[in-house]
């Protein structure tokens, strides 16, 4: 049987804490839900968080309470997950799509100044492959921005988390996120101010907008476990990256001084065709995903013309299994097969 190239991580742990909400019968919005806040809120150090069924349904209570006008342009990442841009449209607003640098995967200040010059208004942070942008540059703007941190969650600049430099961060919870309830999203507000202006929407929110107790119960032990699951991760990609530089391709890198990015999967960017690399992992028994089969530029390929980096590594970028599951043996063949790839 082939490495899948996705793990939700999910444990004994998990599986009691879910099984107790079900015996209970307690599977709506209720107490779990209360306690991932709370532990939500002591992790990342914000000052309110709600916990909702999806990132879009995250997003729209997040543009309520920045009281956006309608007809404004979003700025978003090429790289960021389509549900950007179908609910930045759904809403009735104008996505403004970024292209990003193709050494770190992200967008770039330059390219964020830029959009504004052309009517950005917000901009959503994407902080993908679990690295972290240029965050002080990119604030210098004065623009206000909402991070998405579903890919690094965990990361920190300074002695900061991600996810508590915009004015509203979005945690997602979906099956390929760092963190899973099997779907969801936590809309976080760091400062008090703009939690009190969240709060007066998310009170009147409907309990169908909110995470059931049995989500909520899955994503409270994943986060819990969360520092534990990223050690392991750690020195997985240790190992990954020492055989990766044997051979002629690469990862992404880190920018920035202080910055401490989280383990998100293990993308390679490939020399080489897709097809190639496809059929020799595939014969080591190991399956190997596109990195961004799920991105705006893929959804929207035709349209992005400009985007030229991000419809690169659309096509040239993979991920390959990175997860505490693997255990030594698997992750060992994995690093063997990454320094002889063709």
């Amino acid at each position: 049987m082939k490495i899948q190239p996705f793990s939700s991580t999910i444990r004994r742990k998990e599986m009691d804490a879910v099984l107790t909400c079900m015996v209970e019968e307690k599977i709506g919005p209720g107490e779990s839900n209360l306690r991932l806040i709370q532990q939500v809120k002591e992790y990342f150090d914000v000052d309110g968080a709600v916990a909702f069924r999806s990132p879009s349904i995250a997003l729209k209570y997040a543009l309520k309470a920045l009281d956006l006008p309608k007809d404004s342009s979003i700025m978003i990442s090429a790289l960021a997950p389509s549900w950007q841009i179908l609910a930045i449209e759904d809403l009735g607003y104008n996505p403004l799509v970024l292209d990003v640098s193709p050494e770190t995967s992200l967008v770039s200040p330059e390219a964020v100044h830029e959009a504004i010059q052309n009517g950005g208004r917000l901009l959503i942070l994407h902080e993908t492959m679990g690295l972290i942008p240029n965050m002080n540059a990119i604030l210098e703007l004065g623009i206000p921005v909402i991070e998405d941190i579903s890919q690094n969650a965990g990361a920190t600049l300074g002695e900061k988390k991600t996810g508590t430099f915009g004015v509203f961060s979005i945690l997602g919870l979906e099956e390929r996120d760092i963190l899973t309830a099997g779907g969801g999203a936590v809309l976080m507000a760091p400062q008090r101010r703009d939690w009190l202006v969240l709060k007066k929407h998310t009170d009147v929110a409907p309990s169908t907008d909110i995470l059931p107790d049995i989500n909520c119960s899955l994503a409270f032990v994943q986060l819990k476990e969360h520092n534990r699951n990223e050690q392991i991760r750690k020195e997985m990609y240790e190992m990954y990256i020492r055989s990766l530089m044997q051979g002629k391709h690469r990862s992404f890198s880190q920018q920035g001084d202080y910055a401490v990015p989280v383990v998100y999967s293990f993308p390679v960017v490939l020399e080489s065709g897709f097809k190639d690399v496809k059929q020799y992992t595939s014969r080591k028994e190991i399956d190997i995903s596109p990195a961004f089969e799920n991105s705006v530029i893929a959804l929207r390929e035709e349209q992005l013309e400009n985007c030229k980096n991000a419809k690169s590594l659309l096509l040239r970028c993979v991920l390959f299994p990175l997860y505490p599951r693997l255990g030594k043996n698997q992750s060992s063949k994995i690093a063997k097969v990454l320094a002889t790839l063709p």
